[in-house]
């Protein structure tokens, strides 16, 4: 199983991750649901079966590089906040649930294990942000032909709480098992969905002054068939 070198405190910690999950259609707000499945379906996304929905891919695939293969130019990222248990506790990250749309047009649980999935290497325990969580704002940016812009934005209200997540992927249990990590659903685009030369995404506590940030550019492998 990969070990991820996250910082912890400042100091690095090296964690062995066993399980990842990839949590869909998390949204509060039935309406705010409703729109990002428009999005996917606008470009051939089947409607989930259900919400939220909770997809297994390899562990393998988290990464905190800043470069990532992948092939062809159909895929895409998604800024959201990372739920990790680690033997400490419960820990956030930020993340990129970079998924390939040309594959997710005929199978959503093949995409999401098509593509590696960007984390930021430091991670913040989440009892200390407990009492004000849905103060904590994600945003991301997308760098396409030279020009910057910001691609999503919004209070973490969007997504369900974390216990709340929790609960419903273990069947009411209060604690995601050891060695678990959680990606939590994603918000509305500002932009058009589509490939990007650097995505750009951030964590911000607004409450106790401090952000965590990752960034990451795509190599494209060619096609050869």
């Amino acid at each position: 199983m990969p070990v991820i070198e996250f910082l912890l405190h400042g100091k690095p910690a090296p964690a062995t991750i066993d399980d990842l999950v990839v949590a869909g259609w998390t949204g509060r707000d039935s309406a705010t649901v409703e729109h990002h499945i428009a999005e996917l379906q606008a470009i051939g996304v089947a409607r989930p079966r259900t919400v939220p929905c909770f997809y297994r891919v390899g562990a393998n695939l988290l990464t905190t590089e800043e470069t990532i293969d992948v092939t062809g130019a159909d895929g895409s990222g998604e800024v959201e906040f990372l739920l990790v248990s680690l033997p400490q506790g419960l820990y956030v990250g930020v993340g990129s649930d970079h998924t390939d749309r040309k594959v997710e047009s005929y199978g959503v649980t093949v995409s999401k294990q098509m593509c590696p999935k960007p984390i930021s290497r430091e991670l913040w325990p989440f009892a200390e942000m407990k009492e004000h969580w849905d103060a904590l704002v994600l945003r991301s940016w997308v760098t396409r032909d030279d020009h910057k812009g910001l691609y999503q934005e919004g209070v973490v209200t969007r997504m369900l709480a974390p216990e709340d997540l929790i609960a419903r992927y273990t069947g009411g249990g209060a604690t995601l098992p050891t060695a678990t990590a959680m990606f939590c659903g994603t918000m509305p685009l500002l932009l058009p969905i589509g490939p990007a030369a650097e995505f750009q995404m951030e964590l911000e506590d607004p409450v106790l002054g401090r952000t965590l940030r990752h960034r990451y550019s795509t190599r494209e492998l060619p096609y050869n068939d």
